[in-house]
């Protein structure tokens, strides 16, 4: 099919992404309240996973094969599902599976939906962020604003990097981790200071109602930051690599608009520390 651009197809995809999200949330928020958790591992023994990712993937899958079952699904938790309509799915269904672990509050379902395309991450049409342990969801259209719940956000008027406020994460491979804890304390005396909450998703959602004026993290993945991403861009957030080059999901730096320039400058000088 062609890439629904309209407002009425944008906000079906929007609404859809809404619905997906809290259902997945609320199933997952459930399920550990009612059986706990037992974690498992994956590609570290710091990257952990539990039967509610899985369980809660699953049933945003089943509820798009039943309702869009020509489009592409890309998951953390299982493998791609190709598909032949030109829109490809985007889920994280726990984005920050440690706070979830540790009955932390700082993590959530994440859903998207783009373009496909061949060798590029495609257009991003609608996503949805929500946040079970504090009611809140996060949304956005392409072109149609972003808001939570009902009410429109916008990303932080701040102009003065010194005093900006930024949030970041850190990978799992110990290695890796050590040159983005270096890097990052070279960036703390160029800012107010730093939050780490845990999850991507939610971090870039704080960027875009202004809760924080910047995001900075090298080390996500494309389910991550899908919906996080429209949604700041929505919101008048600014986002690029750490060079100022266009984004990608292992290089990204979203900021207020007033901040953005100065923060990638002091990036390019940090480099990798």
């Amino acid at each position: 099919m062609s890439d629904p651009s309209t407002a009425s197809d944008i906000d079906r995809l929007r609404r859809l992404c809404i619905d997906l999200a809290e259902s997945a949330g609320a199933l997952a928020l459930t399920g550990r309240r009612d059986h706990g958790v037992r974690p498992d591992t994956k590609s570290s023994p710091t990257d952990l996973v539990t039967r509610f990712d899985h369980a809660a993937e699953e049933h945003i899958r089943s509820r798009l094969l039943l309702a869009r079952p020509d489009d592409a699904i890309l998951g953390e938790e299982h493998p791609a599902r190709a598909g032949t309509s030109g829109l490809e799915w985007v889920i994280d269904p726990i984005d920050g599976t440690t706070n979830f672990v540790y009955d932390l509050p700082a993590w959530c379902t994440s859903v998207a939906v783009r373009v496909a395309a061949s060798g590029s991450p495609g257009r991003i049409l609608a996503g949805a962020v929500h946040v079970p342990s504090a009611g809140e969801t996060f949304h956005a259209g392409a072109g149609r604003g972003a808001a939570l719940g009902a009410n429109p956000i916008s990303a932080s008027t701040a102009g003065d990097l010194s005093r900006a406020l930024v949030a970041t994460g850190f990978a799992y491979e110990a290695a890796h981790r050590a040159r983005q804890g270096r890097r990052m304390a070279a960036l703390l005396p160029c800012v107010r200071d730093l939050r780490r909450s845990g999850s991507a998703a939610y971090d870039l959602c704080t960027v875009a109602c202004g809760r924080v004026d910047a995001y900075v993290e090298d080390s996500v993945n494309d389910w991550d930051v899908a919906a996080g991403l429209l949604i700041c861009a929505e919101a008048g957030a600014v986002a690029s690599d750490s060079r100022g080059r266009p984004v990608r999901a292992d290089d990204v730096v979203v900021a207020a608009p007033g901040i953005h320039g100065a923060l990638v400058e002091a990036l390019r000088e940090i480099g990798d520390a």
